[in-house]
Formats: structure tokens, sequence, C-alpha cells
């Protein structure tokens, strides 16, 4: 039958698309990785060696021979099983809250719901790309007491050089730097940023990527922890493999509540190591 003003269907479909509009703009970590639709609880996916093939010793690329056997290389990979995990929150509205609260209290709990899916997610990601082991040490923290041992455009510059050398490039207009908010600020706050347009632009865009820093999208998010840097190239370090992608629905209960149910199921996984790298003690 025909659906009217007020009834179950008609709410379920306003509440799915405006907590989907606010978890769309908390997501920062998300848009940065591929995206692969499961429907598998266990994923197995194949990471290849990144090294580049050699002839071995006595068997060089350059320079085969006239009628000489070709050098021989093997690629090799590394099989990775991962596993599914669900992401949810619901709240529970009564109905009288809903009805006479002196703020809306259904909007807050739409922006509070989708929130906190969003940040869980955001989190795993950044834990799973924290797991690279394509790692060093800053030269020297970024708040030193030594003004003139910060530099955090070296350390940056070195990350790059590090994944650059393993055969990634992150200055291909795809990287992406992922930071606390406390090492943004020292980041910011350096000369060297502030003075260089060769290092800063003030281009502003969405997901969290507010600024580029030495051709990398700067991403600011609380999920990341303080005085660890993390680099990435979209869609080649990370990928979300998705099981279901993000769901509301809303349950009433006439006369007595609603509830707003968000949920997400899905499974970070750092698909190419040294597409990815970390810096520690900035």
């Amino acid at each position: 039958m025909a659906d009217t003003v007020g009834m179950q269907d008609l709410r379920g479909q306003l509440y799915d698309k405006v907590v989907k509009n606010y978890a769309l703009r908390e997501f920062k970590m998300l848009p940065l990785c591929s995206i692969v639709k499961t429907n598998a609880w266990k994923n197995t996916y194949y990471q290849e060696t990144d090294s580049d093939l050699t002839g071995g010793t006595g068997s060089a690329v350059a320079g085969v021979p006239r009628l000489a056997a070709f050098p021989q290389g093997n690629p090799s990979w590394t099989q990775t099983n991962e596993y599914v995990k669900k992401y949810g929150m619901e709240v529970v509205i009564s109905k009288e809250d809903s009805m006479l609260d002196a703020i809306d209290v259904n909007a807050r709990a739409l922006l509070r719901c989708a929130r906190a899916v969003a940040y869980a997610v955001d989190a795993a990601i950044i834990t799973e790309l924290a797991t690279t082991t394509n790692t060093s040490a800053a030269a020297a923290t970024w708040d030193n007491a030594v003004v003139a041992n910060r530099n955090p455009i070296y350390d940056i510059l070195s990350a790059i050089e590090g994944m650059i050398i393993d055969n990634w490039d992150p200055t291909n207009g795809r990287g992406y730097v992922v930071l606390h908010p406390t090492n943004y600020k020292e980041l910011m706050s350096h000369e060297d940023v502030k003075n260089s347009s060769r290092y800063y632009s003030s281009t502003v865009t969405e997901n969290g990527k507010l600024e580029y820093v030495c051709g990398l999208q700067v991403v600011v998010s609380n999920s990341s922890t303080e005085n660890t840097v993390l680099f990435g190239i979209k869609g080649d370090a990370m990928a979300w493999y998705e099981a279901e992608p993000l769901t509301t629905v809303t349950i009433d209960d006439p006369g007595v509540k609603t509830t707003i149910r968000s949920f997400t199921m899905g499974v970070p996984v750092l698909i190419n190591n040294n597409a990815a790298y970390k810096l520690t003690a900035c």
C-alpha cells in the first residue's frame, strides 16, 4: 500500500540519507583506500615482493651475449588472510524526546551515530597502515627544545625517498601523509613550511585533506598516534574489503521509541607494504 507522511518506510529512507551524508564527511581515511567488495568472512590476498627481478650472480640483465640463454628471475608472493569485522552504533530516542525536547535530538543522534562508525573505521585503517615495516625515526622531534634541530621537511622527504627507493612514488599526485593534530601544528608552524611555496599551498579540500606538503596531501586525524607520522599512496597502500557499505536503519516502536542504527562490515588491509611508510619519534 502507498506510504503517507510519518510512516516507517519514508522515515527510514530519510534517516538513511542523512546518516550517510554525515558519515561520508567524517571519513578521512576510507577515501584513501581502494574498495574491494567481498561476500566472505575470510579474505585471502597475495602481496607481491616489490624488488625488481635480477639475473643473479654472473647472469646480468644487461649485456646478454649473442645466442646465450637469458637470465632467469622469479617474482614472489606472500599469502595473507584477513577477516571481516562489523562496526556499529545505535541510538534509542523516546517518543517524548523526539517530539518535545528543546533541541532536535533526532538530528544530533544521527550525527553522533554516524561519527562513531566513521571514527572506528578510520582508526582501524590507521592501525593497519601503521603495521608497515617500511620505517625510520625522525632526525629530531618536531618540537625539539633546540629550534635548529627541528626539521619536519627533511623527515618527510626522507620518507618519500624511502618509498621511491622501494619503487613506489608518493609524489605521483596520490601520495598522502597522516598526522596527529599536534604534529600537524608543529609541521605547519615550521619556518620552511610557512615561508616556502615549494612545500606548502593553501588548497583546501574535503575529507581531511587540508593542504599539500612536499606534494603530499595532508590528512589530520584524532585517530592517529602523536609523534608517529604515516605515509601512503591512495589506492595502492590500503584496501578496504567491504562486505557491507555504511547502512542505516530506523526501527520504530510506535508511541514508544525510535532506534537509529548505523553499521558497516569490512576489514582494512595493507596490501602493499612499501607503498606505505612510518616515521617515528617525530
